[in-house]
């Protein structure tokens, strides 16, 4: 195979992906474990392989519309082709508990910017089944702050960008960038990539009226 620049930053989808905390839903009876099942496999005989996928549709590396929280928000089947490809920006984060306004005011960030942000998270958090310990996220100050500052697109290496202790900062986070055409890339892999500039090709499945998208992620650096 030949060498390539580009970076895969996507979980691989299958039994095994890390499990969304669902300690925030009300009502999580209707949560389902994420499945992909075999229903005909060639190695064991049967003329074709296929398989069937049963998921949330935020499972694994997706991207959430505003329809996830704003009432008529914008839905992933007609979100812009270029709010998830072109120019993004790493910025390794060091605080271990959140993202922070004072960590992020140095790095001048500007309108239209796609920010994707490394953590502790990445490699680690996606290492179980379902993390029960502490993980980055971003603090309703900071992503005030970056919905001001107007930016095209955040992603977070986590399955969601917002703490559940309060509870209301899952709605107060994902509520800052949604409800001003910010959407959001959850459950990024950014273990062993650099801080920098890079190009990202991210797209979602084109799901009708979608609160939300599956999508395969990958990045290389700009030189």
């Amino acid at each position: 195979m030949a060498k390539t620049d580009w970076i895969d930053i996507t979980l691989p989808l299958g039994k095994e992906i890390p499990i969304l905390p669902i300690d925030y839903v009300a009502d999580d009876s209707k949560i389902k474990i994420p499945m992909v099942d075999r229903l005909f496999d060639v190695d064991k005989g049967d003329k074709v392989t296929m398989s069937q996928i049963s998921m949330n549709s935020h499972d694994g590396t997706h991207i959430d519309s505003p329809l996830h929280f704003i009432p008529g928000g914008t839905t992933i089947d007609v979100m812009p082709i270029e709010t998830t490809m072109g120019p993004a920006r790493v910025i390794g984060i060091k605080d271990d508990k959140e993202i922070t306004v004072k960590e992020l005011e140095p790095y001048n960030i500007r309108s239209g910017e796609r920010i994707l942000f490394k953590t502790k998270n990445s490699g680690k958090v996606f290492a179980v089944r379902q993390y029960k310990g502490d993980f980055v996220t971003i603090s309703p100050e900071a992503a005030k702050y970056l919905a001001e500052k107007k930016i095209r697109l955040v992603g977070m290496d986590y399955l969601t960008i917002a703490s559940s202790d309060p509870i209301e900062n899952v709605d107060i986070v994902h509520r800052a960038f949604l409800s001003n055409g910010i959407f959001i890339i959850e459950g990024l892999n950014l273990d062993g990539v650099e801080p920098g500039d890079y190009e990202l090709v991210c797209l979602p499945l084109r799901l009708e009226r979608g609160d939300a998208g599956p999508c395969r992620a990958v990045i290389r650096p700009i030189r």
